[in-house]
Formats: structure tokens, C-alpha cells, sequence
């Protein structure tokens, strides 16, 4: 079920509300379901209660009813009273987006990260729907102090979900220190990062294993790769980088999941370049490669130097077009803003994918050579011996228990000797 507060289009053409519930169904049945129908109301505004009008929930009624439905799922994030309100009124259960969305990707966390960051999103989803839940989540006590009306049912169920989102955020914390000691390790031998963005189902998965050999799973189905991956990449001019798949982005993605997966979208902004892929042969490509925009701008990764790889070029009538129009086309007002080069490629076939690795090697900065000032204990003598190994040494002078060198180092360098620098 949906709701288009504008007008349709005139000569019959899909509004973007229809597009959209185009995408709820292909989510809905990612997630299992079988659709049944699919129905929009155009509104001006949304009804307070049940969000579509009164009569409209007697048709959606009469509708579930007969095709014995036992699911509904809306296209726009409900309040909790709506939700109370039209599981009355329909007499069944009824689901939104988010919740959709968040069952999406429950089914698909393999690690551990994963699994915490989905349940901390819905736990944070469930909070404010907890009134009317009944027994769903409730837990008996013993002892003294539980005799007697004691704790509402209510008070009793957030306090056991406070206790649990805590206790995720303490993990998560340990999780993002973990990449941090990664990235570390990553940084010492002086490899970029380059990070796999785009909308869900735009072939991001499929262009990994092309370009790195790997096996990553790569299906039609919406956010079918969850847990990133890292694999090593050897560009054209024999230089070696690491490229990260990450999770796919969708319209409306809701905030608790863009929250939960900070620690896992801290991967895109601490890479050197974004791969950003999308899908040409969609209709609503401008439109998908916006919401990514809008995601990357939530994660302050907007402004990040962009490649476009313009996918499924083969499912065009016409094949491989002006990539570089295509690209500045799709990326509006952005364009100059990430320094984005376009090539139109084929990760299915590998058409393109010559072109692309050397617009990355072009487009990857180096690891540029900084003028720094170091201050090493005396008994940090591997990492003066490093240091020399590594870097163009200018002066060494000892003062007290430490030596200063001044030195020309790798950025990357610098970066893994951060501890001891000056300036």
C-alpha cells in the first residue's frame, strides 16, 4: 500500500510513488512473501490516524479479505498508532518499509558486526511501539520486590530493551575499535582503499568478482551482500589497492540502519576513492543515484573523488553511450563537487573493465611525500630503523632519550608513525 501526494502524471506514466511501491514488492518478496496486489491512493495530505482515508482502509479491508491475505505492508514509515490503528481496522498484520527492510536484513547478517547492528536498529524501531504489545516480550520476576503490581508490563519491556541497546553499543564500540587496529595494519604497507557504493541490485557485487577474482555472493535479489568484504586489486600501472564491497543503498533507507551501520560505512569515508556504481539500464537511475548521494552526504563521504561505473551497459538498445554525459547527467549538481570520470562497463560480460581500472589508477591518489618532523624514544629503535628504511632521512639529532629526524616520508608513513610526529 502506498500514498502519492502529487498528482499523476499526465499521459499515464508511473509516478514515483508507483516506482516506488514497484520496489516495495521486490522487497517484499526478497524478504518471502508472495505479493498479492498492490494498491495506491493519491492524497494531499496523510490522514493522522491510518495515514490513507477511511475508505480506502474499507476497500484495503474487503481486498486482504478476500484474497485471504495475511500481511500488509505500507510504503511509508508508520507511527505507532497508525499501526494499532489499521491492524483494527484490516484485521491482519501490518508492516512498513523499515520494518520490511530491517526483516530484509536480519535474514542476511553472517557476521557478527551484522547480526548487532540490525538488532540495535530494531530495537530502536521497537521502542516507541511497545504500548499494545501485549505479552510479546515479557518476563516473569522472583524474589522480593515482584509481588504485588509492581513494573507495568510497559516499563518492564523498555527497561530490558535499554539494558540490550547499551550492551550493543558497548559491542559495536569494540567492533569499530577492531577496524581500527585493521585499518592500521591495513595502512602500514602503503595500499589505498577503494570503496563499491551504489543502489541495491545495481551489480556491485557482480563487479567485485570480476575485477578482484573473488566469490562474493551476486544474485537479482535486493541487498543480497550485507557483510563488507576486502579483496586486493592490482591497477594498471602495477600498483596494488584494496577494494572494499559494502552494503547497497535504497530509497528511503530508514536512519536507525544508516545509525546502526556507522561502523561498518566508517569503511567509505576512510577510503582514498569511491567506486560508485549504477545501474544504466533503470528508469530511475538519476533518481537511485541521488538517494545514494543523499546517504553518502548522512556519512559527511559526499565530497569524496568518485569514479562512475555506468553497469549493465549491455541491457541497453542502443549499447555503451557518452559515459562521461551519462555521468554528469546522473550526478547534477555534484558532478564538479567529486571530481567523478564515468565509463560505461559490463560487469556481467567485462566489457569496460580495461577502461575502469585505468580511470581508478588515474583517479586513486598517490601516496604523496610529506616534509615531517619525528620525536622516537631511544627505545623505540625498530621504528627509527623503519624509519630510515622507508623514508628520505634529512637530519638526525639526539636530545635527551629521544632522536628527532627530519625526514621526507610516505603520507602513509607518517600516518602509521602518527604517535611520534611533531609537525
Amino acid at each position: 500500500m502506498g500514498v502519492d501526494r502529487k498528482r499523476r502524471v499526465a499521459g499515464g506514466e508511473s509516478s514515483a510513488a508507483e516506482e516506488s511501491l514497484k520496489e516495495l514488492a521486490a522487497l517484499a518478496s526478497t524478504a518471502g512473501a508472495e505479493v498479492l496486489d498492490r494498491i495506491t491512493q493519491i492524497r494531499p495530505t496523510l490522514h493522522a490516524a491510518t495515514l490513507i482515508g477511511s475508505g480506502k482502509v474499507e476497500e484495503l479491508a474487503g481486498m486482504a479479505s478476500g484474497r485471504e491475505a495475511d500481511l500488509v505492508i505500507f510504503d511509508h514509515e508508520l507511527t505507532p498508532t497508525q499501526q494499532r490503528n489499521l491492524e483494527l481496522a484490516l484485521g491482519v498484520r501490518v508492516i512498513d518499509r523499515t520494518q520490511l527492510i530491517l526483516d530484509i536484513f536480519a535474514s542476511r547478517a553472517r557476521t557478527r558486526e551484522g547480526q548487532l547492528q540490525v538488532e540495535l536498529a530494531q530495537l530502536n524501531y521497537l521502542l516507541p511501539r511497545l504500548t499494545g504489545r501485549g505479552v510479546e516480550m515479557s518476563r516473569l520476576g522472583g524474589g522480593i520486590g515482584t509481588r504485588g503490581p509492581g513494573e507495568t508490563q510497559l516499563e518492564t519491556d523498555r527497561r530490558k530493551i535499554f539494558r540490550r541497546i547499551r550492551r550493543i553499543a558497548q559491542d559495536l564500540e569494540s567492533v569499530q575499535a577492531g577496524r581500527a587496529i585493521q585499518r592500521r595494519q591495513r595502512e602500514e604497507v602503503p595500499l589505498r582503499t577503494i570503496a563499491l557504493v551504489g543502489y541495491t541490485n545495481a551489480g556491485k557485487s557482480t563487479l567485485f568478482n570480476r575485477m578482484t577474482g573473488a566469490a562474493v555472493v551476486a544474485d537479482a535479489r535486493l541487498f543480497a551482500t550485507l557483510d563488507p568484504t576486502v579483496r586486493q586489486l592490482e591497477l594498471p600501472s602495477r600498483r596494488r589497492a584494496l577494494l572494499s564491497d559494502t552494503v547497497g543503498f535504497i530509497r528511503k533507507l530508514p536512519t536507525t540502519l544508516v545509525k546502526a551501520f556507522r561502523a561498518t560505512l566508517e569503511e567509505v569515508r576512510q577510503a582514498a576513492l569511491l567506486l560508485h556504481v549504477v545501474d544504466v539500464s533503470s528508469e530511475r537511475a538519476e533518481e537511485q543515484t541521488r538517494q545514494v548521494l543523499e546517504v553518502l552526504r548522512e556519512i559527511e563521504a559526499d565530497t569524496m573523488p568518485h569514479v562512475l561505473a555506468l553497469n549493465k551497459v549491455d541491457l541497453l538498445p542502443d549499447g555503451p553511450q557518452q559515459s562521461e554525459t551519462i555521468g554528469c547527467r546522473l550526478l547534477g549538481e555534484h558532478a564538479e563537487a567529486v571530481r567523478a570520470r564515468a565509463v560505461a562497463v559490463s560487469a556481467r560480460t567485462g566489457f569496460g573493465i580495461d577502461r575502469l581500472l585505468e580511470l581508478i589508477d588515474e583517479a586513486l591518489p598517490a601516496d604523496p611525500v610529506v616534509h615531517t618532523l619525528f620525536r622516537i624514544p631511544l627505545g623505540e629503535a625498530d621504528k627509527i630503523h623503519f624509519l630510515h628504511e622507508r623514508a628520505r632521512v634529512r637530519h638526525v639529532a639526539y636530545r635527551g632519550e629521544c632522536c628527532e629526524i627530519d625526514a621526507d616520508a610516505p603520507e602513509s608513513l607518517r600516518r602509521q608513525l602518527q604517535d611520534f610526529v611533531v609537525q
